[in-house]
């Protein structure tokens, strides 16, 4: 029995009763009748939870030979769990659950499940798989695991996580997408409502752009890249992330706010590009409104808006990191936040790894942070902070929390009157000086600390344009003319 039997039954009856296996029109002469009965199997179980004996059977089979073959396929489900006793009671759980009729279990899927750790004999889903890749994925970084997880609660889990992973395909995937357009269509159509109620609903709520989808989807692809290839010995066929289309993900080029951009920014209160630069005379109109408001982090605001360094490259500084009298910074650190929690660690690549020369302004305004810091830590006494980080706050000398740098940047880019822009762009504001005074992409490339030349061209090509024609109207300017007036025409 325990290699299960083949035998072969009709529906007929005498006196009332099945005749079943007896019945004389199943043979005829010395074989069987091909057209009366069916050939049914039987095989013996593991023994269940309870430790009950069962049996498979499955019946309806027109030949011998296929209820041999559904058999001996059943067997080798069987002994894909080797001698695992919870296993093949899994196993023989999920063939014992099979209706009539309905094919046994794929032999490849059971294999996967059985090689992931996971039952055989239940639905492995999105969501389930998800949670569970995430807990196993130990070796990344804090900001990487924050976006991963907020991408799976926020989108994958709600829409798609109870989807059974080996079914999901790529149309489940892009009708998440689907829904984030919609939405995105909601906000901007609530935003635009000549009712103010309306307006209201949707006051602080963002909408999702196309750079921040393509994040969304990295996050599932590199999810299923993983099941299919590393991962718990493939437990998908295919990647059907990898199917599907968004539109482009490509970052926003930056734009200069010439007159005629903040002209129309004052009337409409909106910027022609999310990543906005200002001209050199902004610009010092924004340090001389920094350095009189903001004394503490002006020297900050100074070095990022000269040299460029990221947010959190000025905040991880070290005093050894910054040598005035080589009038050089050098860039191996980051501090960042990750849910507000601090995190230092090593720059994102060895591109941004780097030494930044510092121009002679620079170095005195340095020197002049340092005598200022000197006094702040005199006042203080015993609540100054002991840190080696070179850019801290005035009355503990605690180094800045990153978020803390942006606020305060942004309240005094609103009450300075200038148009906006974020503390990220003056990355862009000090490409755009160095453009301005005849740097090569090359030079910007290494100063910012860009892995690629491409990426800076790339990058900066809007700007070089209107540099190229602010430079082009000044030497316009320079060359006098009979027939046409030499003093500028008054805004």
């Amino acid at each position: 029995m325990a290699d299960g039997s083949i035998t072969k039954r009709c529906s007929c009856r005498a006196d009332g009763k099945r005749v079943g296996a007896t019945c004389p029109k199943l043979r005829r002469g010395n074989g069987w009748n091909p057209h009366h009965g069916r050939w049914r199997y039987q095989l013996e179980l593991p023994l269940d939870a309870a430790h009950r004996r069962r049996q498979l059977r499955r019946t309806g089979f027109t030949t011998r030979e296929e209820a041999v073959s559904e058999r001996d396929r059943a067997r080798a489900l069987l002994d894909l769990a080797g001698r695992d006793e919870i296993l093949r009671r899994h196993v023989a759980d999920l063939l014992q659950a099979c209706k009539p009729r309905q094919p046994l279990p794929d032999r490849d899927q059971v294999a996967r499940r059985i090689h992931a750790g996971v039952p055989a004999a239940t639905n492995l889903t999105l969501g389930e798989y998800l949670a569970e890749w995430l807990t196993n994925r130990t070796r990344i970084a804090p900001a990487t695991r924050r976006s991963y997880q907020d991408h799976i609660t926020k989108y994958w889990t709600p829409h798609l996580g109870q989807i059974a992973l080996h079914e999901l395909t790529a149309a489940h995937i892009q009708s998440v997408f689907a829904t984030i357009d919609a939405h995105n269509a909601r906000i901007l159509a609530a935003r635009t409502s000549p009712d103010r109620k309306i307006r209201d609903t949707v006051r602080g709520k963002r909408t999702v752009g196309d750079a921040s989808q393509h994040r969304i989807l990295a996050t599932l692809r590199k999810a299923l890249n993983d099941a299919r290839r590393l991962y718990h010995h493939k437990l998908i066929d295919h990647n059907p992330a990898e199917s599907v289309d968004l539109k482009s993900g490509a970052p926003p080029k930056p734009r200069m706010w010439t007159d005629i951009a903040v002209n129309r920014w004052r009337r409409t209160r909106t910027r022609p590009s999310p990543v906005m630069v200002w001209t050199p005379a902004q610009v010092g109109q924004f340090l001389d409104f920094a350095e009189t408001e903001d004394p503490e982090l002006y020297p900050l605001y100074d070095l990022a808006i000269h040299r460029g360094p990221r947010r959190g490259e000025l905040c991880g500084l070290h005093d050894y990191d910054v040598d005035l009298e080589t009038a050089g910074i050098t860039i191996t650190t980051q501090r960042t936040s990750v849910g507000y929690q601090i995190i230092e660690k090593a720059v994102k690549s060895a591109a941004g790894d780097r030494i930044i020369p510092l121009s002679d302004d620079t170095v005195t305004g340095l020197r002049r942070y340092l005598t200022h810091r000197a006094a702040w830590k005199l006042a203080a006494g015993d609540a100054w902070a002991d840190t080696d980080v070179f850019f801290v706050r005035q009355h503990d000398g605690q180094p800045w929390h990153p978020d803390t740098v942006t606020a305060r940047f942004d309240r005094l880019v609103a009450r300075s009157g200038l148009p906006p822009v974020r503390l990220h762009d003056l990355r862009h504001v000090a490409a755009t000086l160095m453009l301005a005074a005849g740097a090569t992409i090359k030079e910007i490339q290494d100063t910012l600390g860009h892995s690629s030349y491409k990426l800076t061209a790339d990058t900066y090509t809007s700007v070089l344009a209107e540099v190229k024609k602010t430079t082009a109207e000044a030497t316009i300017k320079l060359i006098p003319r009979r027939n046409r007036p030499t003093t500028a025409v008054a805004a």
